[in-house]
């Protein structure tokens, strides 16, 4: 019976994590997009956040072409060149 309980409180506290994470979601979402901060579905903040990191990832590859394109059109040596890049890689 006691490995019954501590999955039922795995269970709970399992949960309870989800929401307090979901809830953070839906804090950092509204301040983003400056919303109204009233209660959405899981599902909402969910795909909002998957659309916000999408989102994030397109302007990390738009930036990094950017400065792709920059230091090619730029004369510095493979020496700066690879020190540049380690140092953009952390």
């Amino acid at each position: 019976m006691s490995g019954h309980r501590s999955s039922r409180a795995s269970k709970f506290t399992d949960q309870n994590e989800i929401n307090d994470l979901v809830s953070r979601l839906q804090v950092l979402l509204s301040q983003l997009n400056q919303t109204n901060n009233s209660r959405q579905s899981v599902s909402k903040i969910l795909r909002e956040t998957c659309c916000y990191i999408k989102k994030l990832q397109k302007e990390v590859e738009d930036l990094s072409e950017k400065l792709t394109n920059l230091m090619d059109s730029v004369d510095i040596s493979d020496i700066d060149r690879r020190v540049l890049e380690d140092f953009l890689q952390q």
